[in-house]
C-alpha cells in the first residue's frame, strides 16, 4: 500500500515537473517579450526605416517581434528583427548572403 502511494506521489510530480517545462519552453518562443500595450505602431517602424534610407518592402510580426525586410543603401535585400517597444535592431541578416564567400 505504501509503495502505491509514493509511486502515485511521483507520477503526479514528474507529470507537474513536466508541465511546468512545458510551459518554460513555449514562453522561451518569443525573441521578444513585450506586451502589445506597449509596441510602437508599424508607422513607427516606417518612419525608422527611412530615416535609414531603406527602401521598404514588408513589415510582419514574428516571434513577437517586428520583421523588416526591405533593401539597404546599396540595393541587397535585408531582414531585420526589431524590438516592437525600442525599435531597436535584434537581429539583422542579409538575404541570400553567403559569408563563406567573403574569400574571393
Amino acid at each position: 500500500m505504501k509503495k502505491s502511494l509514493y509511486l502515485t506521489g511521483f507520477l503526479a510530480a514528474l507529470t507537474l515537473g513536466a508541465g511546468s517545462l512545458g510551459t518554460i519552453v513555449l514562453a522561451s518562443d518569443n525573441d521578444c517579450d513585450v506586451p502589445m500595450a506597449l509596441w510602437q505602431s508599424r508607422d513607427s517602424v516606417r518612419v525608422m526605416i527611412e530615416a535609414r534610407d531603406w527602401e521598404l518592402r514588408r513589415i510582419k510580426i514574428d516571434d513577437g517581434c517586428y520583421e523588416v525586410y526591405a533593401y539597404d543603401t546599396k540595393g541587397r535585400e535585408i531582414e531585420v528583427k526589431l524590438d516592437p517597444s525600442t525599435l531597436e535592431i535584434v537581429e539583422f541578416e542579409y538575404e541570400g548572403y553567403d559569408h563563406e564567400d567573403d574569400d574571393d
